[in-house]
């Protein structure tokens, strides 16, 4: 009974990590080209405050992180449009202060438990059969998205002001991005952690950019990179009783390091 259960938790995990590991880096790719991957950082930490709130509410934690992330990514980029406050301020205001509302959070239900501690590193024993299918759905809505909107996305990427002088509504398209990198932060968070998650949606896709070639061979490689990482990540910590989040993170940097060495070598 017991090994059918581990069983059930491992196969679990996987199908979710998988899933994760196609979308980000689907979203990770035009924020590292917009040089805005600190963004991803700024809503995991807004994420932590809606796990808690969730906790502390008994609601489901993803849903009231994915809530709670969507809205703060339309504030963050309704506040780097209007120029008065300029984008990594805004993004310091929110970092700083859902963190600090998260610590009060956490104060008032006296202090860390169980759940909270593998929200916040990540563990395959956070997913739930129903965690799987929220992922599967909203992974698909946002794959769907980046579908319909891939060109606009590349050309706002490479020149913002090219693209909106062409037409493009950059604003609407600028707001989808970031929401669909608010809603795949709060899906993967069960697997990486909050305190991981911007690495899964970064680094294999820095990783991939260190072979110099062109965006959609990037964007291939980077999907081996986050699907191999994820995999061997989930299957490593389950057998060895580590943190799933702590290393799928180490596998990535791993890639990261083979990928700059090869581009290094090729380079002489």
């Amino acid at each position: 009974m017991l090994d059918i259960l581990n069983y059930s938790f491992i196969v679990r995990g996987l199908e979710a990590g998988l899933m994760i590991a196609l979308v980000a880096p689907l979203i990770g790719i035009f924020l590292v080209l917009r040089r805005y991957s600190l963004i991803a950082d700024t809503l995991a930490h807004v994420s932590l405050a809606g796990i808690a709130l969730g906790l502390i509410f008994n609601l489901n934690p993803i849903f009231s992180a994915m809530t709670l992330t969507v809205v703060s990514s339309v504030a963050i980029e309704r506040l780097r449009l209007t120029r008065k406050i300029y984008g990594e301020s805004a993004l310091a205001l929110f970092l700083s202060g859902s963190l600090a509302l998260a610590l009060i959070l956490i104060g008032l239900a006296h202090g860390f438990n169980v759940n909270l501690f593998n929200y916040l590193f990540g563990s395959i024993v956070t997913v739930r059969p129903s965690d799987v299918t929220n992922i599967l759905i909203f992974g698909l809505v946002v794959a769907l998205l980046i579908f319909l909107f891939f060109k606009e996305l590349i050309f706002i990427s490479f020149d913002e002001e090219a693209a909106r002088v062409s037409g493009i509504p950059s604003r609407m398209v600028n707001i989808i991005l970031i929401v669909l990198a608010a809603l795949t932060i709060s899906l993967a968070i069960p697997i990486v952690g909050v305190l991981l998650v911007s690495a899964l949606i970064v680094i294999p896709v820095v990783a991939a950019l260190q072979l110099r070639t062109s965006f959609i061979r990037t964007l291939i490689f980077a999907e081996v990179f986050s699907v191999l990482s994820v995999v061997s990540g989930v299957v490593i910590s389950y057998y060895l009783d580590l943190s799933s989040g702590g290393t799928i993170v180490i596998v990535t940097l791993l890639f990261f390091g083979l990928a700059w060495l090869f581009a290094k070598l090729t380079h002489r």
